[in-house]
């Protein structure tokens, strides 16, 4: 007869922590449980767990006390760094923590919550404050909980800021420097799944608030060079630092985007929060018996780059412009066909085609291109924008090469510059790929 194993759920358990924590919590043992809102997500990070698909900001406390019975361990690595289209800070951080608390309330399970390094009440931004709510919310309640106050992650999957960082670090020739003097601290990734072991076990005591980072910190500018000599890039010709005034314009935009489902590092809330230094004190987390994190030097030693990482880092930042280009071109023609529709159409018409045809032909080609232009800047509906700008190029070429076959042959070439349009949208389909 074998012990029945101790059970953990993570919620938020396919993003880049709570994926860290399922996989070191099944090698520790535990039988694992993941929750999020995207089946699609969760069966490609980690397929081999259980799932209960869950939008997290929106289940009630009834029914996390049915998600959650019999857990020995919750692991709530659940976030969003930004509102967005898709997320709401106060449903994440504060909402759900308030009714999973509720829930758990007369239970042994033990709640281990992943906050963040720059958590308080006065923070600059919505992120920090309402990290700051949900913690309390846990830390007035009657639960056995450890906090843990990550900073700067860093692993083999980059997202977000860190993705970012690697980008800049790859940029060719020229390193243009955003917040240059700003402090960052880092942690290894597995250092933070091992520190939710620690915590699951009941290694660390109950009521144990602590920050998990490195001891040591540095500027952005030398965590970008450092993160530039581990991806084997040659060093900048030439520094540029970007103007304050000119990165509120850049994250303004950004936070636009956010507005269309675009998650962009560069977001207002990102940038308030380097600006207010990401660095933590270890002290609380090595007394109350935790492992000592490894430097950013120990951790890029860790996890060598490959060619891998160093196409990452360089196509990380292709992928918006190459929405940008492909949203461009889908409208302008579209409205450039409105604008000189009998232009349009008599190129139709002038090799046979009747008027009506050809009216229609045009009319309908403008209204498509319009829309695809503008459904790519959804993110939800980005990568299905792309899928079908290819089938709609594919079916121009088939409609071009039988209506007009002269075309092919047309110095301006309006037919062969339909390719590359097909490869843009095929790579950006690839690129926009999340998790």
């Amino acid at each position: 007869m074998t012990d029945t194993p101790a059970r953990a759920i993570v919620l938020g358990g396919y993003g880049l922590i709570g994926s860290a924590c399922m996989r070191a919590l099944a090698a520790e043992g535990y039988a694992v449980t993941g929750v999020g809102r995207s089946e699609w997500a969760a069966r490609r990070v980690v397929p081999e767990a259980d799932w209960v698909i869950r939008d997290i900001g929106r289940v009630e406390a009834a029914e996390w006390r049915d998600i959650l019975a019999g857990a020995d361990v919750v692991v709530n690595a659940s976030g969003a760094f930004q509102e967005s289209g898709r997320d709401d800070l106060t449903g994440i951080h504060v909402t759900a923590v308030q009714r999973i608390v509720a829930a758990l309330e007369g239970t042994n399970t033990r709640l281990v919550h992943i906050s963040s390094a720059g958590v308080a009440p006065d923070a600059p931004a919505a992120f920090f404050t309402t990290k700051a709510a949900g913690d309390a919310a846990i830390m007035a309640s009657p639960l056995d909980w450890v906090i843990l106050r990550p900073t700067l992650v860093i692993g083999p999957a980059a997202y977000g800021a860190t993705g970012l960082l690697r980008a800049a670090a790859a940029m060719p020739w020229i390193a243009i420097d955003v917040l240059p003097d700003a402090f960052i601290q880092s942690v290894h990734i597995g250092d933070v799944a091992h520190a939710v072991v620690q915590a699951a076990r009941g290694d660390i005591a109950a009521g144990t608030l602590a920050h998990v980072t490195e001891a040591e910190g540095r500027s952005i500018r030398e965590t970008i060079d450092a993160l530039r000599r581990w991806l084997g890039f040659a060093e900048p010709r030439l520094r540029v630092t970007l103007p304050r005034p000119l990165l509120s314009v850049v994250s303004f935009a950004a936070d636009l985007l956010g507005r269309l489902g675009w998650r962009s590092p560069l977001r207002s809330t990102a940038i308030r929060g380097l600006e207010a230094d990401v660095h933590g004190d270890p002290a609380v987390w090595r007394a109350a018996g935790g492992r000592d994190c490894r430097s950013l030097t120990e951790t890029l030693a860790s996890m060598p780059a490959t060619v891998q990482e160093r196409w990452f880092a360089r196509l990380y930042l292709l992928l918006p412009v190459s929405i940008g280009i492909l949203s461009l071109f889908w409208v302008l023609s579209g409205v450039l066909g409105l604008v000189r529709f009998e232009a349009a159409a008599a190129v139709l018409t002038g090799r046979g085609v009747g008027n009506w045809i050809a009216g229609l032909a045009v009319a309908g080609g403008a209204a498509v291109d319009i829309a695809l232009g503008l459904a790519i800047l959804w993110r939800p509906w980005a990568r299905h924008a792309c899928l079908a700008m290819v089938g709609v190029s594919l079916a121009y070429l088939l409609a071009g090469t039988a209506l007009a076959p002269d075309l092919w042959a047309d110095p301006l070439g309006p037919l062969l510059k339909i390719l590359p349009g097909i490869g843009l949208a095929l790579t950006a389909h690839v690129l926009a790929g999340d998790r």
